[in-house]
């Protein structure tokens, strides 16, 4: 099922429906009522958080850059900024802005991450369902190829117990 989205800038209204003429409707009626802005999402998949045909994760070319902020993004909701003290410390090097937002909106834009504005100034990004499968997809499609012979499940195994142990 595909669903379209329409939210305000302005306040926390949000509408959706299957139906994109409804939804466009919906935001026209909210932008005169209350003469706020509105913008209109792209559709994305809703059956159970999957991404939408032609979204798997081998199908999305995201770049590592990308994968990366999903994985991030899997902690927690974060703000652009600590998203981007998340990136610079796993690189070891600054991670300018005109990099990191263009990736956050194409992430967006493909349903994986869901933007949200904390105040007039800060936007907040969260991990959708269909992000979750698409990092979800990416360590299957890796464990498979990584953990193929026997001693692979065991090296799979220790690398989660250090990066446990790293992040106490």
């Amino acid at each position: 099922m595909t669903i379209h989205r329409a939210s305000c800038t302005d306040c926390p209204w949000r509408f959706e429906d299957e139906d994109l003429i409804e939804v466009s409707d919906e935001l026209e009626r909210h932008s005169q009522k209350e003469q706020h802005h509105v913008d209109m999402q792209r559709a994305v998949a809703t059956d159970g958080g999957r991404p939408a045909p032609g979204a798997e994760a081998g199908s999305l070319d995201l770049t590592a850059f990308q994968q990366n902020i999903l994985v991030i993004l899997s902690e927690e909701p974060m703000y652009g900024l600590a998203i981007k003290r998340e990136l610079e410390s796993y690189y070891k090097k600054e991670v300018n802005h005109g990099r990191l937002y263009p990736n956050l909106d194409d992430l967006v834009d493909d349903g994986l991450v869901e933007k949200s504005e904390l105040d007039k100034r800060t936007n907040q990004y969260e991990l959708t369902g269909a992000g979750e499968h698409v990092i979800e997809d990416q360590l299957r499609w890796i464990f498979s190829k990584y953990a193929a012979d026997e001693e692979g499940p065991e090296r799979v195994h220790d690398l989660v117990d250090e990066g446990t142990e790293d992040s106490r």
